[in-house]
């Protein structure tokens, strides 16, 4: 935005300091000016003598000093305005360079001002941390870019290699060529419909409703179902009224993601799913539990990554995109709730999200 060039803040301070000064000064002198006056007879009233001064001899020897001291207080307040106002706004300036260094694209900067708790040092901190925040995002950022556009390109690939092959050989079985066409582009849409999803949920564009956990635990159960008893997994739904705020489709599709992941990554056969909510304190949870592989922490602690299917819990027939647990964590964290994965002692993973239970946020957004 172009604005007109005006005074800087320092010399708006000085000239402030000087002003201050100056009037302090006059007062003063006009009290002093005035406290004199009571004990200096006017020459009308008793005439002249030759010891007795008179208003016009003090004013004659007062008004050169008065003039002589507010020169020295116009010089002091100038010099040392100004350099109070430096010494005061010297942080302001390293938070300004701070400022100018992020808006060129570097945000490994930080201020680290040094001293005690004011409002500069306040200032600094506040900016520090969004700068280590922003960091952070941007890499994140990078890294989902980077992963989305290998994942993307993956099924373009797969897309022209087998278009090539069937220009080169007229006679290839044509059916065939439709059919793994289609499973490599509902592969491609469905990895962009997860995109769209988890864009839509970090940005937090939803209208907030009171939401039934366990009815949507009930309602992906029941989904589900038909898949589950195709890989032999058993599914259990169960649990007491867990109201919570937000948008009953995302929630919905975190619910329907975390079990859907719970029976595509069990056990061959004989695996099961507990689906179940609870009420704790001023928290709606949902916990899904299911049986598979045994999951070390390391892997567990990478399972929220974009694209991270997790080694040795992709089956071969549903692979699927490697988004369905960060969409679970982008929705749950744009519904200020927590996410937490754990391994369980037997196999499997036990997946628990914590929601503000509705009404307890004071109102809401």
């Amino acid at each position: 935005m172009a604005r007109a060039p005006g005074l800087s803040v320092r010399l708006r301070l000085t000239l402030s300091y000087v002003g201050f000064l100056m009037v302090a000064g006059t007062l003063l002198l006009a009290t002093v000016w005035v406290f004199l006056l009571r004990y200096v007879p006017d020459r009308s009233s008793f005439g002249p003598g030759p010891f007795s001064p008179t208003r016009s001899d003090l004013l004659d020897a007062f008004a050169p000093r008065a003039a002589q001291a507010l020169a020295a207080l116009l010089v002091i307040g100038v010099i040392g305005g100004w350099l109070l106002a430096g010494r005061m706004l010297a942080p302001l300036a390293r938070i300004t360079d701070a400022t100018r260094v992020a808006a060129k694209g570097s945000l490994s900067h930080r201020i680290r001002l040094e001293g005690r708790d004011d409002e500069f040092r306040e200032l600094a901190d506040s900016f520090d941390t969004m700068l280590a925040r922003l960091e952070a995002q941007v890499a994140e950022q990078q890294r989902f870019a980077a992963n989305a556009s290998h994942e993307l390109r993956t099924p373009l690939a797969i897309t022209q290699t087998l278009l090539d092959v069937a220009r080169r050989d007229p006679a290839h079985d044509h059916a065939e060529l439709l059919d793994r066409l289609r499973d490599v582009n509902g592969r491609a849409v469905g990895l962009t419909e997860a995109l769209l999803l988890l864009g839509h949920a970090d940005r937090r564009t939803f209208t907030r409703t009171v939401v039934d956990l366990s009815l949507l635990a009930e309602d992906a159960a029941e989904t589900l179902l038909p898949e589950a008893e195709r890989r032999g997994v058993a599914i259990e739904a169960a649990g007491e009224v867990a109201p919570t705020e937000g948008s009953a489709a995302l929630l919905r599709q975190l619910t329907t993601n975390l079990v859907h992941n719970a029976v595509v990554h069990n056990l061959p056969e004989d695996g099961a799913v507990r689906v179940t909510t609870s009420v704790q304190g001023d928290t709606a949870v949902l916990t899904v539990e299911n049986t598979g592989e045994q999951l070390g922490r390391g892997a567990v602690a990478t399972l929220v990554e974009p694209f991270q299917r997790g080694s040795g819990r992709t089956r071969t027939d549903h692979p699927g995109v490697g988004l369905g647990l960060a969409i679970v964590d982008s929705i749950t964290r744009a519904h200020d709730g927590t996410l937490t994965l754990a391994a369980r002692p037997g196999g499997g993973l036990r997946v628990v999200v914590a929601l503000p239970l509705a009404g307890s946020r004071g109102g809401g957004r």
